[in-house]
């Protein structure tokens, strides 16, 4: 799932129009850009807190 909104992210960051980013299409961009950026760093706190879950139980 991270590698999926990290592509996404990419994929999004190529159709940005850097003349006017926040006009059009450009701006459904810079939404799919933040949404998937976000969907990365939810899930990356997740694992990150169930590393800490097992080290706490598995001690």
């Amino acid at each position: 799932m991270m590698a999926l909104a990290f592509v996404m992210a990419i994929f999004n960051a190529t159709k940005i129009d850097f003349e006017a980013p926040l006009e059009g299409d450009s701006s459904v961009a810079v939404i799919g850009i933040l949404a998937s950026l976000s969907a990365f760093l939810l899930l990356l706190i997740l694992l990150l807190s169930k590393k800490i879950a097992s080290k706490i139980n598995g001690n």
